[in-house]
């Protein structure tokens, strides 16, 4: 579905590549987490099977194929026909991401708009259902709000619907639930999951967060300094992980243990500073 073939990117004016012979594939109706730590390479490797990546700033080498079809470096005009048709994505600040001047609905419509010739009426129907499949509450009340009425939460959910109203083949979300309190964040995870079997979307999940992949994806991609240093199916990655880094990344995940010993050595540290 997704072949990833030696990636570079190379941003102008550095004497390194950013992203150095990054290689993987994605099958139908997977859903896979790119996780490694902040500035390992993630979004820019996302961004690039996108086609988001500014070529003013950056160039990319390589091969990126979508069912078969070469679209990395493909001309800005054949790619901006398969964003929000063929590839959407879902980034992690919705209310940075949403334009805070549109009401929800027309910018829920927008990839209709672009790519479709559906009436006003039809685009209003469809946007109205992808809202109820984001499971928002009151679609036709939230059609007409804007950003700053919703919560965060909502809001994802606003872009979600956005995502998914010209049925992508790949959805690709960039830390969507980090912005979210925990109970949200599950609500999101299990949109997701809901997504992914009923459409049989194809989701590409980037997170640092290793509890949330762990939850949500079926296969790891392991990511270091611009290059995958391991790859496996959840089990593997997280009960036999090879690499020292994947090691290293298991270890610091949060356990109910740990947030014990380290509110109990904070307790003591002001105990002895007292």
């Amino acid at each position: 579905m997704l072949e990833v073939n030696d990636l570079h990117i190379h941003f102008h004016g550095r004497d390194h590549d950013s992203v150095s012979g990054v290689s993987f594939s994605i099958r139908s109706g997977e859903i896979v987490g790119l996780v490694g730590e902040s500035g390992c390479g993630k979004t820019i490797t996302s961004m690039a099977i996108c086609g988001l990546l500014s070529r003013k700033l950056a160039s990319c080498t390589g091969s990126v194929k979508l069912d078969g079809r070469e679209i990395l470096n493909m001309p800005r005009a054949d790619m901006r026909q398969l964003q929000g048709s063929a590839i959407s994505v879902v980034f992690q600040e919705p209310m940075s991401s949403m334009d805070p001047c549109m009401r929800i609905g027309p910018q829920v419509e927008e990839a209709l708009t672009l790519h479709t010739e559906l009436s006003a009426e039809e685009r209003r129907e469809k946007a109205l259902k992808a809202m109820d499949d984001a499971e928002l509450p009151e679609p036709a009340v939230i059609y007409d709000k804007y950003p700053h009425e919703m919560s965060g939460g909502m809001l994802q959910r606003a872009m979600i619907a956005a995502a998914i109203i010209n049925e992508p083949d790949l959805l690709i979300c960039d830390e969507p639930t980090t912005a979210l309190d925990v109970t949200i964040q599950a609500q999101i995870l299990k949109l997701l999951q809901k997504i992914n079997r009923e459409r049989g979307t194809t989701i590409l999940f980037i997170s640092h967060n290793m509890n949330v992949v762990k939850k949500l994806c079926s296969r790891v991609l392991v990511m270091r300094k611009g290059t995958l240093v391991e790859e496996g199916t959840v089990n593997e990655i997280f009960y036999h992980p090879r690499k020292e880094y994947t090691q290293d990344l298991i270890a610091a995940i949060p356990t109910r243990e740990r947030k014990i010993r380290d509110i109990l050595r904070a307790e003591k540290e002001k105990t002895d500073d007292g």
